[in-house]
């Protein structure tokens, strides 16, 4: 089968390093024969910058990547994202959450050991238990909400045992329920990291999903989303984060290490290539 890969990077920032090394490998996955995505994952609309997104295209081009025309945009597709929670809410799979911060740390404090997960304490289910009423109300009266999965309902959705493979870690059995009941969606941001790149994936057919071992434990959660609304179950190849000098992974803010850069200090696209290969053979 041919491989469809993809790189989709958000424009809150010029690329790094460890950017290149996950563009270029996607981008070897997908030769001779298979298909390379560039895709624009700027649903956090208070953090985008244009002049990131075109040095985006710039430091890809220069690299010598070539990518399938038109470019998938999220913000320009906000409405599916809208249908897709519809979907989950016709399946009451959803419910609105009025807490705040504030509201919910007071709450875990109350608990004392509160269960973790990978983004720290998970939410104790206060709105989980509104009336439909209550809900009902309160979203008419003008409460901001976040639009939370109830984890337990659609765990028992899916019915059976969840499983995923990654190309370092091999077979995996899908645990989302570390992530308790999570945001997929907020009033000032209409769809999450989470929803949205699940529906990504699966729209544009991507076979194998290229990612830092960061986000290694969110596919337990994206593979709960494909399994209730029916998606396609890519391969997955959650590589090593790249680190400078001093044992720091490389970060957006490091401006030494990004594109813009060393494409500025006359570097060569072969010379970057040949740093993140060196890096690569270090993991």
């Amino acid at each position: 089968m041919t491989a469809i890969t993809r790189f989709a990077p958000s424009p809150t920032g010029y690329l790094h390093l460890g950017h290149a090394a996950s563009a270029l490998f996607s981008f070897k996955q997908s030769e001779p024969h298979g298909r390379f995505l560039l895709r624009i994952e700027d649903i956090d609309q208070t953090r985008f910058r244009h002049e990131f997104l075109d040095a985006i295209y710039e430091d890809l081009a220069w690299l010598g990547l070539e990518w399938e025309h038109p470019v998938r945009v999220q913000s320009d597709h906000f409405d599916d994202y809208q249908a897709v929670l519809d979907r989950l809410t016709d399946m009451e799979l959803l419910y609105p959450c009025f807490c705040t911060r504030k509201d919910i740390q007071a709450e875990i404090a109350k608990i004392g050991n509160a269960p973790h997960g990978p983004d720290g304490a998970l939410y104790p289910g206060t709105c989980r238990h509104c009336s439909r009423q209550e809900r009902k109300e309160r979203i008419a009266a003008g409460e901001s909400y976040a639009l939370r999965l109830d984890m337990a309902a659609a765990i028992k959705r899916a019915g059976h045992e969840l499983v995923w493979f990654d190309r370092a870690a091999g077979r995996q059995i899908a645990t989302p329920e570390i992530f308790g009941d999570v945001v997929l969606a907020r009033k000032d941001t209409p769809t999450s990291y989470h929803l949205s790149v699940t529906f990504d994936d699966h729209l544009q057919g991507i076979s194998l999903v290229t990612r830092g071992e960061d986000l290694f434990f969110a596919s337990h959660l994206h593979r709960l989303l494909q399994e209730i609304l029916g998606y396609y179950v890519p391969e997955y190849h959650h590589h090593g984060l790249l680190t400078g000098p001093d044992g720091k992974r490389f970060a957006k803010r490091n401006k030494s290490m990004t594109l813009r850069s060393m494409r500025e200090r006359g570097l060569d696209p072969k010379d970057v290539i040949a740093l993140t290969d060196a890096f690569q053979s270090q993991k």
